[in-house]
């Protein structure tokens, strides 16, 4: 068990934005999962290797037991709208009150633009792209613009 004592710690950037990312996915917002990982790479190319592994945060040797607790509560508190006592509690083994607090503001705020940028049509704007497309793909697009966002013919999302 890890003892928390300073009442006025403050939640680890990386964590905030493993937790932004999670609750992104969860909600599948392309634009929020593309910007939170290119905030992530701009910080530290060595970000990319957890943003990967993500989805098996439970058993990957990348994550921490505390990141591991935050990550389960993002995720239950995004899915069910509630969380179980087991995992406040994990949780609470790991962060303060203070941090509690901050995770949960990230879960709530995260889904707030989440929804926005869903119920606007607001895509990937490809800024994690590893390399710009060519001049010769534009070229071969024709007159019609690259789109990052979602299909202008797909039904409007309805989270």
């Amino acid at each position: 068990m890890v003892a928390v004592t300073a009442s006025s710690a403050e939640l680890q950037p990386q964590t905030a934005v493993l937790i932004r990312e999670q609750v992104a996915s969860i909600n599948t917002c392309l634009f929020c999962m593309d910007a939170s990982r290119w905030y992530a790479l701009k910080v530290s190319s060595d970000n990319a290797a957890r943003f990967d592994a993500l989805a098996e945060y439970h058993t990957s040797p990348l994550f921490t037991d505390a990141e591991r607790a935050a990550l389960d509560y993002a995720t239950e508190l995004t899915s069910n709208k509630q969380v179980t006592a087991n995992t406040f509690s994990r949780l609470a083994r790991y962060y303060s009150e203070r941090e509690i607090c901050d995770i949960v503001w990230l879960v709530a705020s995260e889904h707030l633009y989440n929804v926005s940028n869903i119920g606007l049509n607001i895509g990937s704007h490809g800024l994690c792209e590893l390399s710009p497309p060519s001049r010769s793909n534009m070229a071969s697009l024709g007159s019609k613009a690259p789109s990052h966002g979602q299909d202008e013919n797909a039904p409007v999302s309805s989270h």
